[in-house]
């Protein structure tokens, strides 16, 4: 997401190494990272969104949408 080739990214069950790194980076490029509800991002909940901070709230919409479908299961 950072370097442009991915305008957007999401994930669940990461560890906080997974995360700290790549969210820094994200956010230093202009990019935007939050939980999966637009929320404050912190690297011990295990949740990201990124983006490029142009398509960020419509990812979130897609996210809400699919966790709220019967079709998922947790």
């Amino acid at each position: 997401v950072a370097s442009g080739r991915l305008d957007g990214f999401w994930e669940f069950k990461l560890n906080p190494w997974d995360l700290a790194a790549g969210s820094l980076i994200v956010r230093e490029a202009g990019g935007k990272v939050t939980d999966f509800h637009g929320g404050s991002f912190s690297i011990y909940r295990g949740e990201v969104v990124a983006s490029n901070g142009f398509i960020h709230q419509e990812m979130l919409e897609v996210l809400e949408s699919a966790s709220t479908s019967e079709h998922v299961t947790g």
